[in-house]
């Protein structure tokens, strides 16, 4: 079995396209081409781990994950993600590949789901990015949204002074604007791209702070307890997309609002669908939009069959 540390994943990311990679995993996804049983957890006290596992028909290997966070983890030094991919062949279930990332792997297809919602989703003139969070995911949704629009107007939300400070320091040297907050409303009423990377358990974002034509990634409630909009925004939005239906039922934004009576079943759409043309996409500048994004397998074993092809590994 090849195990492959975090140095050279890194190294191979950079020679890869991941947002087409992402793109081709969710169609296969609601197409019925991946096989994803539920996620499984763990909920501790000092933090969570994920355990998500599936294939792809078409592919050689199928992928284990395990991503954790720790959140409490930075104060001891430590990073707050962890986890690894482990391939195993489709043919032998011999073990094939461990891939050591340390949870960037999670972290990277993560920012990239994000990106491919905005690209289907977001208005056409974006006036300003809205990053509610201050962490690994906030700055990398931010850069993924690089190549999908022309905004580089960011105001960032969160709770710490000196977290904010470290941000907007970081992300002005990568080519934004960035002004801070501390009030969440301001990203409803300032910004119509907003991307929610917090492990929060109440609403961050009400319905009654947004503005016309916004697009809302939806990126931090990725387990039942955790929330970060108040559900009348989806019964506001013309449009809410799901990674998965499934997944969703269960955890997520729309989970949330299924259970407040805000919407129904058959207003949920995938976004696999969205990107190939059997769902809406928006229409106008006007319509607000939700993705929520849950995190399914199948966006790691694509990313993990990248990584593994691209370090030499034969299929068996």
């Amino acid at each position: 079995m090849r195990i492959v540390e975090l140095p050279e994943i890194q190294q191979v990311l950079t020679g890869l396209d991941v947002l087409p990679l992402i793109e081709a995993g969710f169609v296969a996804y609601s197409e019925g081409r991946a096989v994803v049983p539920p996620v499984g957890e763990l909920i501790l006290d000092e933090g969570e781990t994920h355990i998500k596992y599936g294939f792809i028909r078409s592919e050689p290997w199928y992928v284990i994950k395990i991503a954790s966070g720790f959140y409490k983890n930075p104060e001891r030094g430590l990073p707050s993600g962890d986890g690894m991919m482990l391939l195993f062949s489709q043919a032998t279930g011999q073990p094939v590949a461990a891939l050591l990332d340390r949870g960037h792997l999670t972290d990277v297809r993560t920012a990239a789901a994000g990106a491919v919602g905005a690209r289907y989703l977001a208005p056409r003139k974006v006036a300003r990015i809205g990053i509610a969070g201050t962490g690994v995911q906030a700055r990398l949704q931010a850069r993924h949204l690089l190549p999908i629009t022309e905004c580089r107007s960011l105001l960032a939300w969160g709770r710490s002074d000196g977290k904010l400070e470290v941000y907007r320091r970081d992300m002005e040297s990568e080519g934004f604007e960035v002004a801070v907050t501390k009030d969440p409303a301001e990203l409803g009423a300032e910004c119509n791209l907003i991307v929610t990377t917090t492990p929060a358990t109440e609403p961050l974002l009400q319905a009654e702070d947004l503005r016309p034509g916004t697009h809302i990634s939806a990126i931090g409630s990725d387990a039942p307890h955790k929330q970060e909009l108040d559900p009348a925004i989806l019964s506001r939005a013309s449009l809410v997309v799901a990674d998965s239906r499934a997944q969703c039922r269960e955890r997520g934004e729309i989970a949330h609002a299924l259970d407040a009576g805000a919407i129904s079943p058959d207003q949920v759409s995938e976004l696999g669908e969205v990107i190939a043309g059997k769902a809406p996409r928006r229409s106008d500048d006007d319509q607000i939009t939700v993705f929520d994004s849950t995190g399914v397998a199948v966006q790691d074993i694509q990313i993990a069959s990248a990584v593994a092809r691209a370090v030499g590994i034969a299929a068996s």
